[in-house]
């Protein structure tokens, strides 16, 4: 998010959109190429999560005109583990995602490794962590938020969490989904962009270890899951009531499929009834589909981002998810109950699919070849058929 005049977490800053392929700003909604508590908000200050500042929305000028779309880019999953560690030996080794995901008015990813040098491995099957200036090198790259609702968030135990938490408190990006209780881990991070409150929620609802042995409770740190999903919808209830848009980046699926399970089909159907107007998501580390669910925008699977490639070619298919949402369409919705708002148009005009390929040398994503970009189109198009997804939102 750039830093000047539009966008804010309670400070304010304008952002140029992001360039993909095809992507298109006329009317018609398409896609294009290229009983918990509810918690609290996230407290932020600028880009910094903060213990003693709440983010609150800017009221729309009235003598200022909204632009005619506001860009939300999201992207998969993010570790620095093996050769891909060797970007931390560079501040400015990330810049150059800064074109490709950065120059969205919001842009977010999930954040999968513990931030830690200490602890102990967790008994799972695979281990990852890495030292906070990869926060940092995020922050290079343009991404606004992050969210660590996920099953690697504590693979080193109680010390890695501590190291976590501290982490994440000083982060230059706010950070979702995780927290020293419920109500942190629950609370939405909260951006201002031309006029309009976006409220983004992060949260897991992967039935592995660190959802059982490490979840957010009242009173104990941990990842914010909805196995239960009580405070999940208490938390998007309350964003619904105070804020235009909801934005839900959920950590979940089967790990090498490319079509959402039914867990994710019914999570996702689940939140659309509530309103939320954005559901993404990653951990299967594949492409699954994206469309819209009558009036939400559903992507289930975003694949990896930076990476460590293991499996083969599939394993390096990659991309960035921008979506144009109409700030007018937004701002007549605030207030609105939960009827009205199910009634409404989607918010989310256009969905833009720029593939990627995660590189081998350095785990970072680039444009691959014509041909190859648009084989990786035409799959992502292609997904969206088991996932149940439409073009377009209905009438």
């Amino acid at each position: 998010m750039r830093s000047s005049g539009r966008v804010g977490l309670v400070a304010t800053a304008v952002l140029v959109g992001l360039a993909v392929v095809g992507c298109t700003t006329s009317p018609p909604p398409t896609d294009a190429r290229s009983s918990a508590a509810a918690p609290a908000e996230r407290p932020t200050v600028g880009r910094a999560a903060s213990s003693s500042a709440t983010a609150t929305p800017a009221a729309p000028s009235s003598t200022v005109r909204p632009p005619t779309s506001v860009t939300l880019a999201f992207a998969g999953d993010v570790h620095f583990e093996g050769h891909v560690r060797s970007l931390l030996d560079d501040p400015a080794s990330l810049a150059v995602l800064q074109p490709v995901i950065g120059a969205a008015d919001l842009s977010m990813l999930n954040l999968e490794t513990s931030i830690t040098s200490r602890g102990v491995e967790q008994p799972k099957l695979y281990h990852f962590r890495v030292a906070p200036q990869a926060l940092d090198l995020l922050k290079a790259a343009g991404l606004d938020v992050l969210t660590m609702a996920n099953n690697h968030t504590v693979d080193y135990g109680p010390l890695g969490l501590t190291d976590s938490l501290a982490a994440v408190a000083t982060s230059p990006i706010p950070v979702v989904g995780f927290g020293p209780n419920a109500a942190a881990a629950f609370a939405p991070a909260v951006f201002t962009v031309s006029g309009v409150s976006i409220a983004v929620i992060g949260s897991s609802q992967l039935n592995d270890y660190t959802i059982h042995a490490y979840p957010a409770t009242s009173t104990t740190p941990g990842i914010a899951g909805n196995l239960d999903p009580t405070r999940l919808l208490a938390a998007v209830r309350a964003a619904r009531a105070k804020y235009d848009i909801v934005v839900v980046y959920e950590h979940w699926g089967t790990d090498y499929t490319e079509c959402p399970d039914g867990a994710q089909r019914a999570t996702a159907s689940m939140l659309a009834k509530e309103g939320v107007d954005i559901v993404v998501g990653s951990h299967a580390h594949r492409i699954q589909g994206s469309g819209w669910l009558g009036r939400t925008y559903v992507a289930y699977g975003l694949g990896n981002f930076i990476w460590m490639n293991t499996r083969g070619d599939i394993d390096k298919h990659s991309g960035v998810l921008t979506l144009s949402v109409n700030p007018a369409a937004a701002i007549a919705l605030r207030g609105a109950s939960l009827p009205t708002r199910l009634k409404a148009p989607s918010v989310v005009r256009t969905a833009a699919w720029q593939p990627l390929m995660v590189g081998d040398a350095d785990g970072i994503p680039r444009r691959p070849s014509a041909a190859k970009e648009k084989a990786l189109y035409d799959a992502w198009v292609t997904n969206r058929g088991c996932a149940r997804l439409a073009s377009r939102p209905l009438a």
